[in-house]
């Protein structure tokens, strides 16, 4: 793949993962790290909005919105911008210059000539900070992910020591990973256990091995599918549906804390109140709502109320004395 063809392919890239990183980017275009990185110069030297961050929580990003769209393109302007990239000069040589002109303007949102070189515009990196770590938690340490990585790479079972979320001691388990996926901030493994799909938290996963046997895929499946269809199971089909009445003060930090598990919010009421549903997999999951205090009442299923007023008649006699 040429370069030009190669920047092309790495915008249309940019526009199918909202976020992804260098190394995801090489591996989809068959290049090096390296060479993704200074493609993405490109393309920000050119105007295009791209956003880069370094560190853990770093990735690589188009600027949100509808600016920066290959279908704006004509066919002619997508074929010169294959054959050329963002070279104007080698257009010009091409006689396709006006069309390379007319294809950066619908790239870069241009409605008028670029302004003077004194009057450029601020960089992006002077307007915009990212932090992409989660809200109110330091961040967990992990295993070993590039080792662990490499041995997924072998196609072989693993066997793995993990603790599930509210479990006090870990479990030998045997499963059959796909791969490793990033979702929030946080690492887990993708694998099938018993020939179910389940996601295992990288912060729980306190060891492995790699077995001998070949990995045991359900056919058909792989990583991008699998972690979507645990992804939107978890969001979407909570089996236990709370409803509950929250300050209005309050609602904001509730999007941020129960993020998708929040389903509905109404108005305030004359109380100063909203009614909200909040979706869980499990009724003990109801705690998590504990950390608004007074601020909630939990309404309904009545095991729901029950088990808060537990919970809280715990909490005041721990503090009683």
């Amino acid at each position: 793949m040429s370069r030009p063809q190669r920047l092309i392919e790495l915008l249309a890239a940019l526009q199918a993962h909202p976020r992804t990183t260098a190394e995801a980017l090489a591996e989809e275009l068959g290049v090096s790290t390296r060479t993704v990185l200074r493609d993405v110069r490109a393309l920000v030297d050119a105007g295009i909005p791209v956003l880069t961050e370094r560190g853990k929580y770093g990735g690589i990003s188009l600027l949100p919105g509808d600016q920066v769209d290959l279908a704006k393109l004509t066919t002619g302007e997508a074929d010169l911008l294959r054959a050329v990239g963002l070279d104007l000069d080698r257009a010009r040589q091409l006689g396709g210059e006006a069309a390379a002109r007319s294809a950066l303007r619908k790239l870069t949102s241009r409605r008028s000539p670029p302004p003077a070189r004194d009057d450029l515009p601020l960089a992006l990196t002077d307007v915009i900070a990212i932090d992409n770590r989660p809200w109110f938690e330091e961040a967990a340490p992990l295993p070993d992910v590039a080792g662990l990585v490499r041995d997924v790479r072998t196609g072989r079972r693993l066997r793995i020591l993990y603790r599930r979320s509210g479990a006090t001691e870990a479990r030998d388990l045997v499963v059959d990973p796909y791969g490793l996926a990033q979702r929030g901030g946080r690492w887990y493994l993708v694998a099938d256990h018993d020939g179910r799909p389940r996601m295992f938290a990288l912060s729980r996963l306190q060891r492995w091995t790699v077995l001998d046997g070949a990995r045991r895929l359900r056919p058909g499946a792989d990583l991008v599918g699998t972690a979507r269809e645990l992804g939107e199971a978890l969001e979407s089909e909570g089996r236990v549906v709370v409803t509950a009445r929250v300050d209005a003060g309050s609602l904001d930090l509730a999007r941020r804390i129960l993020g998708a598990r929040l389903r509905t919010a109404g108005e305030p009421g004359a109380d100063g109140r909203v009614e909200v549903t909040v979706a869980y997999d499990r009724i003990d999951a109801v705690r998590q709502l504990l950390q608004f205090s007074e601020h909630i009442e939990v309404v309904a299923p009545r095991e729901a109320r029950e088990l808060v007023r537990r919970l809280a008649a715990g909490v005041a006699r721990t503090h009683a004395g």
